[in-house]
């Protein structure tokens, strides 16, 4: 007789629990991709870094990008940000990890994202509380998938900060080279508040890494205080994933900060 893996087990569950789910969240937020079920991205044509013209106000996904690589949709009747036409910014949250998500004038949002094998959640919530989750399984055993992710994300629009990375043979990725040639890649460099900016390497090499953010500046009169948050992850989405939540308060104009020194076996 043939045995049915755990993971498949747990699938097959997953897809069970989907009207349940779909009843519990809100019709105002939908998902063009990803979408619940079960998918094979072999093939799939996906990019992680984008070309930045500057002020750099929202992480946009590049012309071409997989759908599998892809998360999009529509919140209908998003509130709006005083004095600004665009919707106010959702959070995203990637299997667990959240992160601020600027939605377009006409309610749509947009991002690149490098998704691993095995099961994935995505979940939108909109500034008035409605969301919507999916849950995915991607079969595609030789996905690459990044084994370091570092994200930054911050609390305030209207504000630059940076993240910096440098690696343990001195590479240092930031705004000013987004792609080292050790593997690592910063997506892009979003200079009018809330992020996110991430930083990802699919082979990361062993030693000493080193986080830094930079508050580079506001576009206000006056520079407000501001909160970055840094989310460090290694082996995502794996049996041996670990995840570290860095909450940093930011002051002034020019500061740098050493957020994290860890390493990478």
């Amino acid at each position: 007789m043939m045995s049915i893996r755990p993971a498949f087990i747990v699938f097959l569950g997953l897809l069970a629990s989907g009207p349940a789910m779909a009843q519990q969240t809100s019709p105002e937020v939908s998902f063009s991709t990803p979408l619940n079920g079960w998918r094979h991205s072999a093939g799939d044509q996906s990019s992680y870094t984008q070309s930045v013209h500057y002020p750099a106000a929202a992480v946009n996904t590049p012309e071409g990008q997989a759908a599998s690589a892809t998360i999009a949709g529509e919140i209908r009747r998003n509130p709006k940000v005083a004095g600004d036409s665009r919707g106010a910014p959702a959070t995203l949250i990637v299997n667990g990890v959240a992160m601020p998500q600027r939605v377009e004038a006409d309610g749509h949002f947009s991002r690149p994202y490098a998704f691993g094998a095995g099961s994935n959640s995505v979940e939108l919530r909109g500034a008035d509380g409605t969301s919507r989750r999916v849950q995915f399984y991607e079969a595609y055993a030789g996905k690459t998938a990044p084994r370091l992710r570092v994200l930054l994300s911050w609390d305030s629009d209207g504000t630059d900060l940076d993240l910096h990375v440098v690696s343990p043979d001195g590479q240092h990725a930031y705004y000013g080279e987004r792609v080292v040639p050790n593997g690592g890649a910063l997506d892009v460099d979003v200079t009018t508040g809330y992020g996110p900016e991430i930083y990802s390497n699919a082979a990361p090499l062993s030693g000493t890494y080193l986080v830094y953010v930079n508050y580079y500046g506001s576009g206000g009169d006056e520079q407000e205080l501001t909160v970055a948050q840094v989310v460090v992850i290694t082996d995502e989405n794996t049996p041996d994933e670990k995840r570290e939540v860095l909450d940093v308060p930011m002051r002034n104009p020019g500061e740098l900060i050493l957020v994290k020194s860890f390493v990478v076996p």
